[in-house]
């Protein structure tokens, strides 16, 4: 554990999964860390300075979590996740294993990413396939992405939509199943403003 970090009660850090070499599995999290209380990290993550977690928030094994993490309260983060700079997870998210989330994406309340195209199927464990996220990519609230889709860069899911296939860069979808309804600089929120030099 880092400098300067607070750890709330009753919050297990190194926990092992079922089969993991207790001594193999080495967990780090960098400087500044505020993990609320209840929350449980197992053994194996390795995470970057300034990580937030909510309360009750769930990291299971083995995953790689940069710097500027913030995860919300009663989320979890299965194992072998990647997550970049500055990503932020809102409350009761789920991400499965294998899913990438790219830097400075956000997924809002709500957000589920899938990975098992047909589950429980002869073998699906082999086959699991997780959403890659783009960077400053943005789910809204409730959103569903199903396995192996890809998020482009700077792209917004609407509150609600279930993503079935790949979304564009810079590109709005929306709906159930998700269509592009139009592209990000046409929403007068996301221009940059004068002087900005990239989008938000």
């Amino acid at each position: 554990m880092g400098p300067d970090s607070k750890i709330g009660v009753f919050v297990l850090i190194g926990e092992c999964a079922r089969g993991q070499d207790e001594a193999a599995a080495v967990t780090v999290i960098g400087a500044r860390a505020v993990i609320r209380s209840h929350s449980v990290i197992y053994a194996g993550n390795v995470i970057g300075d300034d990580f937030q977690a909510g309360h009750g928030v769930l990291v299971r094994e083995d995953n790689r979590i940069g710097n500027r993490v913030s995860i919300g309260s009663h989320s979890v983060v299965e194992h072998h996740v990647i997550i970049a700079d500055g990503v932020r997870l809102h409350s009761g998210v789920f991400v499965p294993e294998y899913s990438v989330l790219e830097s400075d994406c956000w997924l809002g309340p709500g957000v589920i990413l899938t990975n098992a195209r047909y589950p429980r199927s002869r073998g699906v464990k082999e086959t699991l396939r997780g959403p890659r996220v783009g960077p400053r990519a943005k789910i809204g609230a409730g959103a569903m992405l199903l396995p192996g889709v890809v998020i482009g860069e700077d792209a917004l899911v609407g509150a609600g939509a279930v993503v079935t296939k790949d979304v564009a860069a810079g590109s709005v979808v929306a709906g159930s199943p998700a269509r592009a309804i139009r592209r990000l600089t046409e929403i007068e929120a996301y221009r940059p403003a004068t002087g900005d030099r990239d989008p938000v």
